[in-house]
């Protein structure tokens, strides 16, 4: 039996629009989706092939009025939500949906000391957990966090999911720590400069060829926010921005001849998209 604590078991977009945004994931992404709303909450399940991989949900109008807008939100599996939240609380987290019952399992929003978003869940209904297959496609395959300060931050998550460094990408200005969770390395961390916004989570979801889910991105009403970039071991990822103005990240094969690129063993990078800025977490090297 896989142990999920200390792991993104689930993932969940907050939008503005429902409709728009599943007819969008379904064409970029390939996902299914399925209705799965109670009285309560409208609620939509994306799926890959037979497996329910993340949710759809409005934001909450009490969230808009505090000016949320719509995001991509990642939920951590934990032994104990109520200990949790409050164990996050005493290190200098924030608590912004305290311990509840919901239709996924019992639940809390939570936010580090910098302010970036994730929430904790415990009890995730059967077949909602995707970590076992991290590199299926339709699958989140990466976690990126982009903190005020990432060495401040990182024990931070080392005591509450019990995460711990897994080598570290070094540019010519910046740092990208990189981070395991039971043993796998899951994803990074870097730095954002000082005038960008809060700190954010943001998701690579796999996809069987990055160029053609680029033209659907583009296509389907959706912005490339960077172009593809490549990663260590040939996989390539572009960062997207939904049409609702949620950020995500793509990643995968590419089919088209790129031999053109400029050869280099490491390049540094930069790039800007409406007021989100990233770097580091490239490494290309010259094919013979």
């Amino acid at each position: 039996m896989v142990d999920y604590s200390g792991r993104f078991v689930w993932y969940e977009l907050m939008t503005t629009d429902m409709a728009a945004a599943r007819a969008f994931y379904t064409e970029v992404v390939g996902w299914g989706a399925h209705d799965a709303s109670t009285p309560e909450l409208a609620y939509t399940l994306f799926t890959a092939g037979e497996a329910s991989v993340s949710g759809l949900m409005g934001l909450p109008e009490e969230a808009r009025k505090l000016g949320a807008t719509p995001r991509w939100m990642g939920y951590v599996g934990v032994n104990d939500v109520d200990a949790t939240a409050g164990r996050i609380k005493r290190l200098g987290g924030a608590v912004y949906v305290p311990p509840t019952d919901s239709n996924i399992g019992r639940i809390s929003v939570v936010a580090d000391p910098q302010m970036a978003t994730l929430a904790l869940v415990t009890g995730l209904k059967p077949g909602q957990s995707q970590s076992a297959e991290p590199d299926g496609l339709g699958r989140v395959g990466w976690h990126e966090l982009l903190a005020t300060d990432w060495e401040k931050v990182f024990p931070f998550y080392g005591e509450i999911f019990g995460w711990q460094k897994a080598g570290s990408e070094i540019g010519p200005t910046d740092t990208y720590q990189l981070f395991a969770a039971g043993g796998q390395t899951v994803g990074g961390m870097l730095a954002k400069r000082p005038a960008e916004p809060v700190p954010f989570w943001l998701y690579y979801f796999n996809v069987d060829d990055l160029d053609a889910a680029a033209e659907r991105v583009k296509s389907a009403g959706g912005q490339i926010l960077e172009a593809p970039l490549e990663l260590p071991g040939g996989s390539w990822f572009a960062r997207c921005m939904d049409p609702q103005g949620a950020a995500f990240a793509v990643q995968g094969k590419r089919s088209r001849n790129n031999s053109a690129r400029a050869p280099a063993s490491e390049v540094g990078w930069s790039t800007e998209w409406s007021g989100i800025s990233s770097r580091g977490r490239l490494v290309t090297k010259p094919r013979g």
